[in-house]
């Protein structure tokens, strides 16, 4: 049926032809910037291509609801099979500006002192020969809401910034990038660090897909590996939680006062304090106001000499000590603070109360090289044009008004989660990585929430180094830590193989 523009509107009226509807704003255009590199990495050459763009994700209409960037570095002429890994930092509300210059990326931050960095420019760059792109291509992506990622004005905060919600995002970004890069033949990893332990937990699940994973479809989308750094396993609570980070304590005492050392080496100096975790001191805890005043007075020397706080500290605590309180009383003679998320980094002794990212001393001492860098790098190297800021973490936007779901945070146990995620995949393995000097995420809390659960030993690596929450920082921890997941990509590349 033919209808001529003068009886257009009578043809509407009549219900005879359907409005087309028009679209209040034009459509926006994805941004993509490519540059071509080459470099050295795990001792063989790699020329490769570098992708940092834009993609549009779209809501449950099909309409434009926000921008995910992303950083992809592709092997020139890569085989369909190749390894790909895909890599986020967490927060939640945080970009992957931390392991793009500081663990898996071809450029990193160039700190000559590791504990000492500037905290002023200029911020280096160098080359990073333990960069992954000899075993697989790396795609780093920023989550809306941090790095160059937005959700759009036509798009809901809401349907992004949540635990389920962040999955289902993430997930549609892997399998359009998979689609995009012919990659489906491809064995696929995801890294993820700090919170990331959760997104990757979370993600498994949406990738596969089902009636009750937050995708509610299948997409059939299988890992053969998860990678996880400076793991958030929670698991641990009370005095457990007291008793899981006694390790971390006597790691940190370790390396600020040899003179407790007594000829133990650092691994040394966990594993006793692993023992007395797991024995006399939740015993301890246990009776409480039972246990007799000798035994009590024993105990808390036998801590004071893992952890450096005077006996009288742990006696005045009821030998219960939090790792805010741990990282103000370690040096607190010398009038220093060890930082919470690297406990090597040290500043003037400052109140409980300060600024947790600011006036701590790892994480106010290393980021401005991190986000300088970054900024330097995403202009001059990969030739970005945005016009708004890079945003490295979005505290107020982003982390502070995050949907974990009914029971907030506590709710998520990725230990469980990660478990289910083996047990659904009998392909799929695990990797957990952890620095003994980090007082955020602890190493004792990792192993504590993972022995909880029921993991197949066979394909579950964890493993610790002489880092904090970042456990790269340092070059004898990223050497080791690089050759430790090489060996697991290449293994896990391999599937049941």
């Amino acid at each position: 049926m033919r209808i001529v523009p003068r009886l257009l509107t009578a043809a509407l009226a009549l219900g005879l032809l359907a409005a087309v509807p028009q679209p209040s704003q034009a459509e926006p255009a994805a941004r993509s910037f490519v540059t071509q590199h080459a470099g050295v990495f795990g001792g063989r050459k790699v020329a490769y291509q570098a992708t940092a763009g834009e993609t549009i994700l779209q809501d449950a209409k099909g309409a434009p609801a926000a921008t995910l960037f992303s950083f992809s570095y592709v092997e020139k002429a890569a085989r369909p099979e190749r390894p790909v890994v895909f890599i986020f930092n967490g927060g939640p509300g945080s970009s992957s500006v931390w392991l793009h210059l500081g663990m898996a990326g071809p450029r990193q931050v160039d700190f000559v002192d590791e504990v000492n960095p500037p905290t002023v420019p200029p911020f280096p760059l160098k080359d990073n020969p333990n960069a992954l792109l000899d075993v697989a291509d790396l795609v780093f992506i920023d989550p809306p809401g941090t790095g160059f990622s937005r959700v759009l004005p036509g798009g809901r905060t809401e349907d992004y910034y949540g635990t389920n919600q962040d999955a289902l995002a993430v997930a549609k970004f892997i399998s359009d990038w998979l689609t995009r890069n012919d990659r489906w033949a491809s064995p696929k990893f995801v890294m993820g660090e700090s919170y990331g332990t959760t997104r990757a937990a979370a993600l498994a699940t949406t990738l596969m897909g089902g009636p009750t994973s937050p995708s509610g479809e299948l997409g059939a989308i299988t890992l053969n590996g998860i990678l996880v750094l400076g793991p958030a396993m929670g698991g641990a609570v009370g005095d457990h939680l007291y008793g899981a980070n006694l390790p971390a304590m006597a790691a940190s005492a370790w390396y600020h006062r040899p003179e407790l050392r007594q000829g133990r080496t650092l691994d040394a100096a966990v594993e006793a304090a692993r023992t007395l975790a797991a024995d006399g001191y939740m015993r301890a805890l246990y009776l409480g106001n039972a246990l007799p005043a000798e035994d009590r007075l024993a105990l808390a020397e036998q801590l004071a000499a893992l952890t450096g706080v005077p006996a009288q500290t742990w006696l005045a605590n009821r030998l219960r000590l939090g790792l805010g309180a741990y990282s103000r009383e370690l040096l607190k003679d010398k009038g220093l603070q060890v930082g919470a998320y690297d406990s090597r980094y040290v500043l003037p002794l400052k109140a409980a109360g300060a600024d947790p990212v600011a006036d701590d001393p790892a994480m106010g001492q290393y980021t401005p090289a991190f986000v300088g860098a970054m900024n330097s790098y995403l202009t001059g190297e990969l030739k970005v044009r945005m016009e708004a800021p890079y945003i490295p973490i979005a505290f107020s936007q982003v982390n502070s008004r995050w949907d974990y779901g009914p029971g907030g945070p506590r709710s998520r146990d990725a230990a469980a989660e990660l478990a289910q995620a083996l047990r659904r995949n009998p392909s799929l393995r695990l990797f957990v990585a952890a620095g003994h000097y980090d007082l955020v995420t602890t190493v004792g809390a990792a192993e504590y929430a993972l022995n909880q659960v029921d993991l197949p030993p066979e394909r579950v690596t964890v493993k610790a180094y002489p880092s904090g929450h970042m456990p790269y920082l340092g070059a004898d921890s990223a050497r080791a830590l690089a050759a430790d997941v090489r060996a697991f990509i290449r293994q896990a590349a391999q599937g049941s193989e």
